[in-house]
Parts: C-alpha cells; sequence; structure tokens
C-alpha cells in the first residue's frame, strides 16, 4: 500500500472519550449526505473488531487463515483483512483504501498531521488537545473560548450544531486550507 493522501479534503475530528464526537459527526454525515455530498468516514477503534458472528462462513475462512474476505451483499460489503502481526497501516493507506468522496472523516487518529476539529467538553475532567496540536483548526465546544486562544483557531459552539456545520461546509468550499 502506499502512502498518498488523497486529492479530496480530509478533516479529522479529534477529542476525549465521551466529548460527543460520535454525536456531532452523526449529524454532520447526516446533512452532508441531505445535501448529496458522498462523504467517507474513518473509525479508529484501539479494540479488536467483532464484524461477524465466528459461525458464519466467512469468519470461518478468515479464521482458516483467508488474508482478506470480502463480503458481498445486494446492500453493502465489507473487506476485513487480518493483519496477522503486521503493523496497522498508516492513515494514508487506509485512506488509499477508500472510495472517492467529497469528504473524508477522520474519527482517531488524533496524532496525524491532518487538519483537525476538537470536541471539548470541559466537564468530562481531561484536558484540551488543541493547545499541544498545530493541526487543530477548529474546536467545537459548550465552553466559552479561552482569551489565550492560538490565532488561526476557530472557536465554535458545540450546542449550535448548524454553526459547526455551517463551519464545516465553508471549509469545504476552501478545500480544508490551513
Amino acid at each position: 500500500m502506499h502512502d498518498a493522501m488523497p486529492t479530496h479534503p480530509v478533516l479529522g475530528v479529534i477529542g476525549r472519550s465521551g466529548s460527543g464526537k460520535t454525536t456531532l459527526l452523526e449529524f454532520v454525515v447526516k446533512e452532508l449526505a441531505a445535501r448529496g455530498l458522498r462523504v467517507n468516514l474513518v473509525k479508529h477503534s484501539h479494540h479488536d473488531l467483532a464484524l461477524e458472528p465466528p459461525q458464519k462462513d466467512s469468519a470461518r475462512l478468515r479464521m482458516a487463515g483467508a488474508a482478506e474476505v470480502l463480503v458481498a451483499s445486494p446492500y453493502r460489503f465489507a473487506i476485513v483483512h487480518e493483519l496477522r502481526g503486521a503493523p496497522e497501516p498508516s492513515l494514508a493507506q487506509q485512506l488509499a483504501r477508500m472510495g472517492p468522496a467529497d469528504l473524508t472523516l477522520v474519527e482517531g487518529f488524533k496524532t496525524d498531521p491532518i487538519p483537525k476539529l476538537e470536541v471539548f467538553r470541559p466537564e468530562v475532567g481531561q484536558a484540551p488537545l488543541y493547545p499541544h496540536d498545530p493541526h487543530v483548526i477548529a474546536v467545537a465546544s459548550d465552553s466559552p473560548a479561552p482569551a489565550d486562544l492560538r490565532e488561526g483557531v476557530q472557536w465554535l459552539d458545540l450546542n449550535a450544531r448548524e454553526h459547526v456545520l455551517a463551519w464545516l461546509l465553508l471549509q469545504l468550499e476552501n478545500k480544508l486550507e490551513k
């Protein structure tokens, strides 16, 4: 696999566990799709993935040693690729496997050097990520912007999801330039 980044915009959505990333992403994806945009999503997990019951043929064949199993139906298909001790592919390698899109949203991969939107809620009880990540271009939060916010970081109201969406649509027009 190669490490070329896609030609379409990619935006990372980062934040601490419980901050509301998935809830915001669900809203944004639904709204963008309703506008006719094709949105891809990469969701990183630190856990093992159980995508099929172990007794199903595809799981049995994968466990028998198949490197990849593509399960296809009239409704969707999925590729299950066993790493079998190989290193986890980079974000760029994962993105290269995906089809074309108007935007790819990435949840996780928080250390990758891509433009990012951080979802930050102080009540989660953990420090924000944006002060130490120069790739964070916006923060969606339910708290006011701090006085020492780094220049160039947009502060968005997490409780006004339509404003976050408007910001994202503007970024898409500008191709998520930094």
